[in-house]
């Protein structure tokens, strides 16, 4: 180790720990490629052959950046760290392939306040993991080490992707007309969204208004302890939405994330139409009605924070709602008509109402 290393590490940054967890990662990410991959891990930037897009036509590139929120600290709380990777991936790709893009490449940055070898290898293999099911390359990352702005042993994760779509097939807003089926996809749980409310609600000091219970418990209504549910990884549907643009006429999607399932929606919905579900369709994975009840929390304000087991939509033709189904399904999603797509009549514009109730709200 040279001088410059030994001041370094005195300071609080330690090369030969990034180095190892370099080489613990380098199997993972090797296995998360795609032929048009150039080069390996350690350069300044990953390479991605763009001939591969001679094939289209008009090709309309799409990038979407995010990260995984508050979701983070049940991983570190828990010392589970393979699993926050599906929920990056899901939050980025999945934001692409609502317009119809098909994920090309994704790059990945943790902060860490200590970088810790086989913590940052184990991120980094969910990550790439996750990527492989999305059908999109890892080619490459950066790991920070804040010492003094982070603890030892927080982290926070971020990663970007980008995407690539026909501009003829591309989906939104000018696509959507009235009598469309308002298809519903099955989330596998929270995902990654409204942590920060939940674990107000459900960990959060009983002097503060929470329930004061710890990730260990047993929670019946869950059927196993708390942090287990609280780590469900984030389902993601890019290869199956992807399947689905092929094999019907979809419109448009839309991925729920923050601000839920109408806030969401709404994103692609056109002015002069408006969109109404029906809880009445679906039941919500039981931890949604745990947070409501345990917490009081309003059933506007859960659906204003939490995906409430949809994640995400898809706004398509009624002829093509059982092909949809079949599509999915076979990709171990659960889909179902929840609503419709109608014209503006004496209301907003671009709006989306939920009506009825969930079976045993």
């Amino acid at each position: 180790m040279t001088d410059g290393q030994n001041a370094y590490a005195r300071a609080g940054v330690d090369i030969e720990a990034a180095d190892t967890a370099i080489e613990l990662m380098k199997g993972y990410v090797a296995r998360a490629s795609r032929p048009e991959v150039i080069g390996g891990l350690g350069g300044f930037a990953g390479l991605f052959d763009a001939s591969a897009l001679t094939r289209y036509e008009r090709p309309l590139l799409a990038t979407s950046t995010d990260g995984v929120g508050t979701k983070v600290a049940i991983a570190q709380a828990m010392d589970v760290h393979d699993t926050i990777g599906f929920d990056l991936v899901g939050m980025v790709v999945d934001d692409l392939v609502v317009c119809g893009a098909e994920p090309l490449f994704m790059t990945d940055y943790i902060a860490t306040g200590r970088v810790v070898p086989e913590r940052i290898a184990a991120i980094v293999k969910g990550i790439a993991e996750a990527c492989q099911v999305a059908g999109c390359a890892l080619v490459g990352g950066e790991t920070a080490e804040h010492p003094g702005l982070l603890a030892p042993d927080e982290y926070d994760v971020a990663g970007a992707a980008t995407g690539v779509v026909e501009a003829d097939r591309l989906l939104g807003p000018g696509r959507v007309r009235p009598g469309d089926v308002v298809l519903a996809m099955a989330a596998s749980g929270l995902h990654s969204n409204g942590y920060s409310l939940v674990r107000h609600v459900l960990l959060g000091s009983t002097d503060d208004g929470g329930a004061g219970w710890s990730l260990d418990r047993n929670v019946p209504e869950l059927g196993r302890a708390l942090g287990e549910e609280l780590l469900t990884p984030t389902r993601i549907y890019a290869r199956a939405c992807l399947e689905l643009a092929d094999r019907t006429d979809v419109h448009a999607m839309s991925h729920v994330t923050g601000g839920g399932l109408a806030a969401n929606l709404e994103r692609v919905m056109p002015v002069e139409l408006t969109a109404s579900i029906d809880r009445r369709t679906w039941a919500p994975q039981p931890v949604f009605d745990l947070v409501r009840r345990v917490g009081e929390v309003s059933q506007a304000d859960l659906e204003a924070t939490l995906n409430c087991g949809i994640g995400m939509v898809a706004l398509l033709p009624p002829d093509d709602v059982d092909e949809a189904v079949r599509v999915l399904g076979a990709h171990g999603i659960r889909a179902w008509p929840a609503g419709e797509v109608r014209a503006v009549e004496g209301e907003a514009g671009g709006s989306v109402h939920l009506t009825g109730q969930h079976p045993g709200w």
